[in-house]
Parts: C-alpha cells; sequence; structure tokens
C-alpha cells in the first residue's frame, strides 16, 4: 500500500494537483472533511461520535479522525494505497497517523509540499469577487469580469467578501501557515518529505510531483 501525503496552504492549488494525482496513480484521494461528512450521513458510530464534536463547534479529536481514516483504508478500492489530503494537520496527527500506519506494516511513502510563497497565496485568494445579484464568482486574474466591477451574467455589482479580503487572509494564513511548518518539518525528519515548486502551471506542478514521488519510488499506475 502506497500512502502519500500532499501538503500545501489553501490557495497553493493542493486541490487541483490531488484529483490529477489520483488518475495518475491509480488510488483515491480521501480527504477528512468527506470522511466526517459521510460518516454522520450514514449514521455511523463513529460518525455520531463526530457529530457531536460538530454541532458543538469543536475539533473532531484526532484518535477519532484516525479510525476514520483506517476505517477508509480497510475499503476495497483503497488496496493499492491513497492520497491523503486535508490531514494531518499538525505534528500529533502525523505521528499519530505514522502509529496507526505502523501497525498496519505500511508507511508514509512520501509527503509532497507544493510550496507557494505567502504574499503570492495571499495574492491568489485576495483576487475573488463575487456579484451581488446571485454570487457569480470572478477572479481578478483568473477570471475577471469583461467591465470592472459588474457581473457578466445579471449586470449587479461585484464585491468582495470579508474572508476573502487580504488582511483577513493574512490572518487566517499565519495560523494555517504554523500549524503546516511543524508537519512539514515532521516529515522532513523521517526522510519522506518532497518539495515541488507550486509556482509553475498546472501541468508542470504535476510533472513535478511525478518526479518526486518517483525518486520516492511510487510510481504511476500501469
Amino acid at each position: 500500500m502506497k500512502v502519500v501525503v500532499l501538503l500545501g496552504a489553501p490557495g497553493a492549488g493542493k486541490g487541483t494537483q490531488a484529483p490529477l494525482l489520483a488518475a495518475r496513480l491509480g488510488i483515491p484521494v480521501v480527504a477528512t472533511g468527506d470522511l466526517f461528512r459521510a460518516a454522520v450521513r450514514d449514521g455511523t458510530a463513529l460518525g455520531l461520535e463526530a457529530r457531536r464534536y460538530m454541532d458543538a463547534g469543536q475539533l473532531v479529536p484526532d484518535e477519532i479522525t484516525i479510525r476514520l481514516l483506517l476505517e477508509r483504508l480497510a475499503r476495497p478500492d483503497a488496496g493499492d494505497g491513497v492520497i491523503l489530503d486535508g490531514f494531518p494537520r499538525t505534528a500529533v496527527q502525523a505521528a499519530a497517523l505514522d502509529t496507526a500506519l505502523a501497525a498496519r506494516d505500511t508507511s508514509v511513502a512520501a509527503a509532497v509540499l507544493v510550496d507557494v510563497p505567502a504574499d503570492e497565496l495571499i495574492r491568489r485568494m485576495s483576487g475573488r469577487w463575487v456579484c451581488r445579484g446571485a454570487g457569480h464568482p470572478y477572479h481578478e486574474v483568473s477570471s475577471p469580469p469583461r467591465t470592472p466591477g459588474v457581473c457578466d451574467i445579471d449586470g449587479s455589482e461585484l464585491y468582495q467578501r470579508a474572508d476573502d479580503q487580504p488582511a483577513t487572509i493574512r490572518a487566517r494564513m499565519d495560523q494555517q501557515l504554523g500549524a503546516l511548518g511543524q508537519v512539514i518539518e515532521h516529515y522532513r525528519t523521517s526522510g519522506v518529505l518532497r518539495t515541488v515548486d507550486g509556482l509553475q502551471s498546472i501541468e508542470a506542478v504535476a510533472g513535478a510531483i511525478d518526479a518526486a514521488l518517483a525518486e520516492a519510488g511510487v510510481a504511476a499506475a500501469g
């Protein structure tokens, strides 16, 4: 079983690369958020435990998250491995994952960091605008409106949500990058960290990820 951890700050392009990588490796992407929602929806015992914390606005304990993850790894489609997206988020979670995988005679084969400087992350994320009419999305760089400040579809005014404003994004980023740095250091210490330049095109980043994984002994599906 090949377990690949995909790391990157919000806006680094990890969400774009994960499904592309899954197709090339022939293994599924496992996102813990999706696991929580599915377990709650299906009313499983772990889902009910997780829901108690989620309904109270609390973080789901690592122990429950790990158990959900191990259940997912036991499914037939994960027999050859998985790509973990969004977990681990802390060094404590990374260590707990190592212990759980070791009990199954496996380990993280590679942790790939899609590396993008903080200033570029903020530029990418703060370029988002939506229209007041129906919430149609735009981006200053990748998908700007034909007329600045006006929605192409319904002609309503474009505005920027508070969460998308640079100051808000920078404050949130500082908090997230601190925890990500701990996870990066964990995998650097264990010798499985690989870093790729996230400033490249989508295709170039994908190629760099493939090269990094090949170096780690993780090959694409035949």
